[in-house]
């Protein structure tokens, strides 16, 4: 799916390190430095371990008090760390700082230096041994302060417990439940870890199709097919690669897997344009992902505590409504052209207008309908239109542009969500076609499920307001907040990244170096 996607979310980060960085190892070469951390955590050598230690709490001197606690979680260990996998932080360690994060009055020192950990855009001088214990400080940390009810137990027994993959599955199906978009942020990061790993590899190679292109179909033969085949198994759309130049029932499967995931009308049809896509480098999709870690980095604290909103992604023309926490619906949508593009922001719905009016835009009035108006004397009425103290408007029914139902949220732009009755236009896979308002396919579904809380809005009186006779407004009680976003990319609930188009270029505008303030 599209913009599901954004709702699904597990917890991965990367970032990579100078091996050590304590002063009284400077003068060694990089062999020294990975012995001397493999001495720190597996030597028997207590002087070394000891004088280490030493090192890491003088220079994080109030994580000192828990010096025991932390040292503790290495004595034993077999391996160098805890919280890393070869150079990158481990999925325990990405776990365990969104844990932290969300620990009511947890205060947690040197929190600028653990959030610099996570951070893919920040250059830090941290080396790997002292992330690993930063992380295990924090660890303590959160031990203490979730854990009371455990504190019989040593610090190294219950890190056996947090270090089990149910505990990943159990924050993983949180997340699912509740939505939280700060979340993705980390699914992202998981697909940036594959994504570097695969443009580093000599893999990836551009797919060379036949000229003149042609679709290619089920049981075409082509060397093309072969190609697509070896992408979409890079990609993980299919489970292997058996290089066939035919296109067969395994191959089906994978391009409709490629193209729900990335927005594309779900056919089997590999048009130029989907070769087109394939062969975007490893490299921009990179970026992609950085950049749309930042957007969601910036988006504001209000989202996550809201348990009821609507989320409009631009980029993957796709709605969802959230209500108690969960998904309550999920709709496609169209929205306004480059030329009169959708504005990005965030604003309340209070009113929901059933056979609405639309009273036309003074633009529309003179870039279209004057000439027409003046050529055919005829023409608004034939259009169920009519002139209303020197403006053009359309009369409610099934016909009205604004189709049967509306959604306002006051803005500057004039900016609202409506039905349609072009349902057609649903079909397309860029769907940029408005002035600049989103057109909403289940507008109707929509409507009935805002107005769940509302006794008196039974489905027959829902029916009957939305008959196109007369315009009939509700004000809500309780304003819904409206979120329209810009993601190119994102992760769905089945953890499968999809890119999406760049709709109004906003990516090519974008520096996915620039930091972002967490919030």
């Amino acid at each position: 799916m599209k913009m599901k996607t954004l709702y699904s979310l597990s917890i991965i980060l990367a970032l990579s390190f100078s091996v050590v960085s304590f002063s009284k190892y400077e003068s060694t070469d990089t062999k020294e430095h990975k012995s001397n951390t493999s001495i720190f955590y597996n030597s028997d050598n207590d002087a070394v371990k000891e004088s280490v230690s030493n090192e890491f709490f003088k220079k994080y001197t109030d994580l000192k008090k828990y010096k025991s606690e932390v040292m503790s979680l290495y004595k034993n260990r077999t391996l160098g760390t805890i919280w890393f996998d070869e150079d990158e932080i481990n999925e325990f360690g990405s776990v365990l700082y969104e844990k932290a994060k969300k620990t009511n009055d947890l205060v947690i020192p040197y929190q600028k230096e653990i959030d610099q950990l996570f951070d893919s855009s920040s250059e830090n001088n941290i080396s790997k041994t002292d992330a690993d214990m930063l992380l295990s400080s924090l660890y303590v940390l959160y031990a203490k302060k979730s854990n009371s009810d455990k504190k019989k137990l040593s610090y190294d027994a219950m890190l056996k417990d947090f270090l089990n993959y149910s505990t990943i599955e159990e924050a993983t199906a949180k997340v699912e439940d509740d939505g939280n978009l700060y979340d993705q942020y980390y699914k992202l990061q998981g697909v940036l870890k594959q994504y570097k790993k695969l443009e580093k590899s000599s893999k990836w190679k551009p797919i060379v199709a036949e000229t003149p292109y042609k679709d290619l179909r089920p049981d075409a033969v082509s060397p093309t097919i072969a190609q697509v085949r070896t992408r979409l198994y890079l990609l993980g759309d299919l489970k292997q690669d058996s290089k066939s130049d035919f296109y067969d029932r395994e191959l089906m499967d994978g391009v409709m897997k490629y193209k729900v995931r990335n927005g594309f009308k779900p056919n089997y049809i590999l048009a130029e344009e989907h070769i087109k896509e394939m062969n975007i480098p490893v490299s921009d999709k990179v970026k992609t992902l950085m950049l749309n870690m930042e957007r969601i980095r910036a988006i504001s604290p209000e989202l996550v505590n809201n348990d009821e909103y609507v989320l409009v992604n631009v980029p993957s023309y796709e709605l969802i409504y959230v209500k108690n926490g969960k998904i309550e619906l999920t709709s496609s949508v169209f929205v306004g052209s480059p030329l009169t593009k959708t504005t990005i922001f965030n604003g309340q719905i209070d009113r929901i207008v059933f056979s609405p009016y639309w009273t036309v835009p003074q633009s529309i009035v003179q870039n279209e309908l004057r000439s027409k108006i003046a050529a055919d004397p005829n023409y608004l009425a034939e259009k169920n239109m009519e002139m209303v103290n020197g403006q053009v408007r359309q009369k409610p029914g099934p016909d009205n542009s604004l189709g049967l139902v509306k959604f306002m949220f006051p803005n500057s732009d004039d900016i609202y969500m409506h039905d349609t009755p072009s349902k057609t236009l649903f079909d397309f896979e860029k769907r940029t076609f408005s002035h600049g308002c989103i057109n909403v396919k289940m507008a109707k579904e929509l409507a009935v499920a805002m107005l769940k809380d509302y006794p008196e809005w039974t489905q027959a009186k829902i029916d009957k307001a939305m008959e196109g006779k007369v315009e009939s407004s509700f004000k809500l009680s309780k304003k819904v907040p409206i979120y329209i976003t810009y993601f190119t990319s994102l992760v769905n609930e089945n953890g499968q990244i999809g890119f999406f188009q760049d709709v109004y270029e906003k990516d090519a505008e974008s520096a996915p170096q620039t930091a972002l303030t967490v919030n």
